[in-house]
């Protein structure tokens, strides 16, 4: 039968073929009850069955499977199941390899467990496979401000600093340096200076994984790749022969940052003396360069002048005694992260940085500028003594009269002999300057011929500068140069000195010390906020309980604390009304509760996290003798943090909801409006979300500062070298952080509402809108600055464009200038996701 084989293999196919599909509905029916129990784990396990064996099913099931995936990892990451959450993803980007959806998750994982590379690549990768997916959009705007920081596409503006750098190069290589090593090469310009100077060997090293692969593409679309090798490694990782043959005789680099040493200039440079440059040329030897090793930058010198400046101030130094008549007792010491750092075992930063001729409201040099200290970069001993050498006193002559509000920092690199940079506030330059705030003096205020007293050290790869006080002219002593001890002609002008001193002890040696964000005591700072939140609290109670006496609530600033105790002692002996309930989310340090506990018989609630913060707002809470039950940590209640919009009690609701909308960066926060709409469902009737609405606000302008801080503008400012499109990757649509009073711009408009955002209301909502804008001055439209009106309720609203606004605002930076006439009309397209606005403009 000659049949018979092919017959039997032909039924043989045929009942696999039968068992398959059997076997396929029957993991595809377990799968589906697996979900209606909310067993994801087992569900996803049968999706992996299925569409491994029949993958003709993917499209029919893609939506299931993703739901499915994205529980299941949840579970796990709840759970800290790592590896397995990496897994399923891994294995999910094996089945759907081109799906935009599962690429934004996994990158989503990866950046909240810190895998910033990483994740970068999987979000970049889904806005590839859909530039319109707004999810994978934001989540990459987001994650490239972290990887390549804004300062990169400043820097390679700067024509003038390009410059510099190409000719100390130039005349390196020329004079005998023939092989070369750029510390921190960043995207390759110097290394790529250093060969177009004539460098026989260039190596390269960068840490960071998106700016090496980015510096590889910039060094072959200039066809060097061949000339210059890239180095994925720290510099103090290299090893010869290992990573490079033999020592070089010229480093090139420029991490440095506003403080001069924040990046690890000193330690890098120690190794490179050690290990991989050829010995210093001796000094007064008549000998040829290339035998022996140099840095550029060669040395630096580093000033500091006191200064006055109201920024500064509001952002670093807690100015009220009272807010919206809560008093702020004189038991807690409030202090910004700067002065913390002095005395903290862990490496924090102890300066903040500013662009001083761009700070809002300017500030005034009280003392002359003063050298702080030089530093030889080729000199191998006196980099190793930096870190060793004992803290050394300086003092600054008051040369103008005013308030001491910080120590302003900044450097001249000197390249070589002939080429300088200078970061200072009056040079037009990319850099920002380190800012040392002054805080906890008995009194700031200083006249001329006063001293400005400091102690300077090189620590943790810091320029520290701490102890900053003021010794009155009475006094005279001078703290110049002296190492530990003051050596005073007699007792008594021991004593005057000590009189004349402004020492860094407040009044009280046993107040609650409370660390907070420069932003926090901005906030803490802004008077109109809190009065505000007061005025809008107190109408909504009023409302909810009229028969209250309007004394003891307080709403208008005026009544006693005498009459609040009364008023909850009578209510508590009567047959009193339960207490009216507030929550508030806010992020970060918030006294709002403290403010509510004094508008009458509530329990507030308070969503701070730190143990400090709640220990200083107790503290608060009983300088303006609360009930202990009046104020509460909302997050000890909870069972999972995660959920923390939930009801006060199973059978209460609450009457106010305060929740923050805006970022101090000048972004919407994400997902408000999800927030908002849980809210909702949590207000007994009459109750309120704070705010109700919030209303956005933009104008057109012209700023050529705006778009060289956002992104590379062409190859002119890169003397001709093709980087401008592969940093431009990473440019990011909106500038964050910026301070409109003060920015470069020319309005072109005036500023028109484009969103509203209303918490309360959702049917007044629109998650795009086009808005019509009528040109008064010609231009070319660059970017439109953006703000926003912050209504609590119709007679109360906050500005965050306001100079006292502890907010920045923000701008969509145009990728291509639009010129306009006045009288033109331009239409925007507004649209609002999670925490994105994003405008085109159409003519």
């Amino acid at each position: 039968m000659p049949n018979s084989n092919a017959k039997f293999h032909c039924n043989h196919r045929g009942g696999q073929e039968a068992g398959r599909r059997e076997l396929v509905s029957r993991s595809l029916q377990s799968a589906q009850h697996c979900l209606e129990d909310q067993d994801f784990g087992t569900a996803y396990a049968h999706y992996l069955l299925v569409l491994n064996l029949a993958p003709e099913l993917k499209t029919s099931v893609k939506e299931t499977f993703q739901f499915t995936l994205f529980k299941w990892a949840e579970e796990l990451d709840s759970l800290a199941r790592i590896q397995d959450l990496f897994n399923c993803y891994e294995q999910a980007l094996e089945l759907y390899p081109n799906d935009e959806v599962i690429c934004n998750s996994m990158g989503e994982h990866l950046f909240r467990m810190g895998f910033r590379d990483e994740a970068a690549g999987y979000f970049h990768k889904a806005v590839k496979l859909n530039p319109d997916f707004a999810d994978a959009k934001e989540n990459f705007y987001r994650v490239a401000n972290w990887l390549v920081e804004r300062w990169h596409f400043i820097m390679l503006n700067d024509t003038k600093r390009n410059l510099t750098y190409l000719k100390a190069i130039e005349n390196a290589v020329r004079s005998g340096c023939k092989s070369v090593l750029d510390i921190g090469t960043g995207t390759g310009i110097l290394s790529m200076f250093a060969k177009k100077a004539g460098a026989s060997f260039v190596y390269a090293c960068e840490l960071s994984k998106t700016m090496y692969e980015l510096a590889r593409d910039v060094v072959a679309a200039n066809n060097m790749e061949s000339e210059i090798k890239l180095l994925h490694l720290k510099s103090l990782d290299i090893e010869i022969p290992k990573h490079i043959p033999e020592r070089v005789s010229l480093v090139v680099t420029e991490t440095v940052d506003a403080g001069l040493f924040g990046e690890g200039i000193v330690e890098s440079l120690i190794h490179a003396w050690e290990h991989l440059l050829l010995q210093p040329k001796p000094k007064n030897q008549d000998v040829s360069t290339g035998d022996y090793g140099r840095v550029i930058p060669a040395s630096a010198t580093i000033f500091g002048m006191a200064v006055e400046c109201k920024e500064i101030r509001r952002h670093h130094r807690v100015e009220m005694q009272e807010v919206a008549g809560v008093c702020l007792s004189n038991s807690v010491q409030f202090f910004s992260p700067t002065y913390a750092s002095a005395g903290s075992e862990e490496t924090v930063e102890p300066y903040t940085t500013e662009k001083l001729s761009r700070i809002p409201g300017g500030y005034i040099p009280l003392t002359e500028p003063c050298q702080v200290m030089t530093v030889d970069f080729n000199n191998l001993q006196e980099l190793k003594s930096l870190a060793a050498r004992k803290p050394w006193k300086l003092s600054l002559p008051v040369t103008e009269r005013g308030i001491l509000d910080a120590v302003v920092v900044w450097f001249v690199l000197q390249l070589d002999d002939e080429h300088a940079l200078s970061t200072s506030p009056s040079e037009e330059t990319c850099w920002e300057q380190a800012v040392y705030p002054v805080q906890g003096l008995l009194d700031y205020s200083v006249k001329t011929g006063d001293t400005v007293v400091m102690e300077v050290c090189c620590q943790d790869c810091y320029l520290k500068i701490q102890k900053i006080s003021s010794l009155t002219s009475e006094c005279g002593m001078d703290f110049s140069d002296r190492d530990d001890t003051l050596s005073l002609g007699n007792e008594a002008e021991l004593c005057n000195a000590l009189a004349g001193l402004q020492t860094t002890s407040k009044q009280d040696g046993n107040a609650q010390v409370c660390v907070l964000e420069s932003t926090e005591i901005a906030l803490l700072n802004n008077v109109l906020y809190h009065e505000c939140f007061k005025a809008a609290m107190g109408k909504v109670l009023l409302a909810l309980n009229p028969n209250k006496d309007l004394q003891s609530m307080d709403v208008d600033g005026h009544g006693s604390r005498v009459n609040l105790q009364e008023s909850q002692n009578k209510s508590s002996l009567d047959a009193a009304p339960d207490p009216l309930y507030i929550l508030d989310v806010s992020e970060g340090f918030s006294i709002l509760p403290v403010i509510a506990g004094k508008l009458g018989p509530v329990r507030a609630y308070s969503s701070i996290e730190k143990e400090q913060h709640q220990a200083a707002l107790n503290v608060i809470a009983e300088a303006n003798h609360f009930p202990k039950e009046t104020l509460e940590f909302w997050l000890s209640h909870l069972e999972d943090e995660n959920v923390v919009l939930q009801r006060p009690k199973s059978d209460k609701l609450w009457s106010i909801i305060i929740l923050d909308v805006i970022e101090t960066s000048g972004l919407i926060q994400q997902e408000v409006m999800e927030k908002a709409a849980i809210s909702r469902c949590l207000l007994h009737s009459g109750g309120k979300i704070f705010p109700q609405y919030v209303l956005v606000y933009g104008m057109l302008v012209e700023s050529e500062s705006l778009l060289l801080e956002s992104a590379v503008q062409g190859t002119e400012p890169t003397l001709g070298f093709n980087i401008a499109p592969f940093i431009n990757q990473f440019k990011v649509p909106v500038r964050v952080y910026l301070d409109l009073s003060t920015l470069p711009c020319l309005p072109l408009s005036k500023p028109a509402e484009l969103l509203r955002l209303d918490l309360m209301n959702p049917l007044l909502n629109s998650s795009s809108r086009e808005v019509k804008v009528q040109i008064c001055k010609s231009g070319q439209v660059t970017a439109i600055p953006f703000w926003y009106h912050i209504h609590l309720d119709e007679d109360h609203s906050l500005n965050t464009s306001d100079e006292s606004s502890h907010w920045k605002q923000a701008a969509v930076v145009l990728d291509e200038p639009i010129q306009v006439q006045v009288g033109d009309e331009l239409v925007l397209d507004v649209q609002h996701h999670k925490s994105n606005i994003s405008i085109t403009v159409k003519r």
